[in-house]
């Protein structure tokens, strides 16, 4: 039985999935494949994602491919009420609302994990990490999972390496037709997308200070310098903080950064990024995004240390005066503002990395695969680039066989 927050709100929601669905080629054509081959025929699938209108074309295919689904949210702010509503219509168990609270969060969690699934499909690992903590039980029947976020494959190589991952999860995140594209152009558009829709602030001749300098942050960076913003770059990487300088950006560290920036964003899937000794050198009136999974990069709990007063002053954004008079604004709670003030990636984007998470789940049921965290093969990679490259009508060239020969010998040299 789902739980969704309005269920009336299923037609305006099918109509959503409707656009992603025109706009997600890749994925129709491995629906339509798998509607005819049914190769999840059987096998229950239990999601923990964003509830999106891109998600529900997800769930439609592997509906299509022979699977039971049942999906909850990964983030109390990123579900569409109105395509949970529609999914839940079509008989999807949904357990997902905006707005919910931690312990209603993990109930929902707890309510996929109740339809006992063969493969987990996670964004931020929450499942898995709910199954090994508390819902051992359920190891037995799992055939394996698949992780769709940077922090999530951070999270179950942390795992992995303490031999605590017990069962094989693909890191569809780690696949080029993901991470190069989902990461750095949806996240770019998204997160700036969010900002404008939470704020209506204007970017062009503004300090935007970008924290973190991997696929999203890059991606970030690109859109903010390309609305007119000076882009400071913040890095504890020094080869990331070396592509940023040779990209053209300023470097410092997050201290020298603070006092020059009008939006701060983080994008490091880490924890304390920004906290009180950045906060105290901060302009009156800067604003603070996040755009990592978890609600951790921004350091709440000390702005909320520092601040005499807060009120909420428009959707998405509250407004924190500080005990000495200054004003800083925090955006959807500290949480990934691209889908919690926003509708997250584009459709066109969120095709390639779906069409991933669709084909790894087929490749979990069809293989017998280790515990551990493991690479997207190159074969579902490349079929899913060709597949994208056949939609956009473009064509590329192929290696002849004296090519091929050359490529593969170590004889022919000057």
């Amino acid at each position: 039985m789902s739980k969704v927050k309005d269920i009336k709100l299923a037609e305006q929601g099918r109509l959503k999935i409707e656009w992603a669905e025109s706009h997600m080629p890749v994925l129709m054509r491995i629906k339509q494949d798998f509607s005819k081959s049914k190769p999840l025929k059987g096998v229950t699938v239990g999601f923990a994602l964003h509830v999106t209108k891109e998600t529900a074309v997800l769930v439609r295919t592997l509906i299509a491919g022979g699977a039971k689904v049942a999906i909850a949210g990964c983030n109390p702010l990123s579900t569409q009420d109105d395509v949970a509503a529609a999914l839940a219509k079509e008989g999807v168990e949904v357990y997902a609302w905006r707005g919910q609270t931690t312990e209603e969060y993990y109930e929902n969690i707890n309510r996929v994990l109740d339809c006992k699934p063969n493969i987990t499909v996670d964004d931020g690992a929450d499942l898995i990490y709910t199954i090994h903590k508390s819902r051992r039980e359920l190891l037995k029947n799992i055939k394996g999972g698949c992780e769709e976020t940077t922090t999530g494959v951070i999270r179950l190589r942390a795992m992995e390496k303490d031999n605590a991952l017990k069962y094989p999860v693909m890191a569809t995140n780690d696949a080029d037709t993901k991470h190069m594209f989902d990461n750095h152009y949806g996240s770019g558009q998204s997160t700036i997308d969010g900002i404008l829709r939470a704020t209506n602030i204007l970017f062009a001749g503004k300090v935007v200070v970008v924290a973190g300098y991997g696929w999203c942050g890059s991606g970030i960076a690109t859109r903010a310098r390309g609305m007119g913003s000076q882009v400071i770059v913040t890095e504890v990487n020094p080869t990331l903080a070396l592509r940023a300088a040779m990209d053209g950006y300023t470097v410092m560290p997050i201290d020298d950064a603070a006092c020059m920036g009008d939006i701060f964003i983080t994008a490091t899937g880490d924890v304390e990024v920004i906290g009180r000794k950045q906060f105290e050198k901060m302009k009156s009136e800067a604003v603070l995004a996040n755009s990592g999974h978890f609600n951790v990069e921004i350091n709440i709990p000390e702005l909320e240390k520092m601040s005499k007063s807060k009120k909420k002053i428009r959707e998405n954004v509250v407004k924190y005066e500080l005990k000495d008079g200054r004003h800083l604004y925090l955006l959807a709670e500290g949480r990934l503002v691209n889908l919690s003030a926003a509708e997250g990636h584009p459709s066109e984007v969120m095709d390639m990395s779906f069409a991933n998470q669709a084909l790894a789940c087929k490749y979990i049921n069809e293989n017998k695969l280790p515990a551990g965290v493991h690479k997207i093969p190159k074969e579902i990679d490349e079929t899913v680039a060709r597949l994208k490259l056949e939609t956009l009508g473009i064509k590329i060239d192929n290696l002849t066989i004296r090519q091929k020969k050359y490529l593969t010998s170590w004889e022919e040299g000057t």
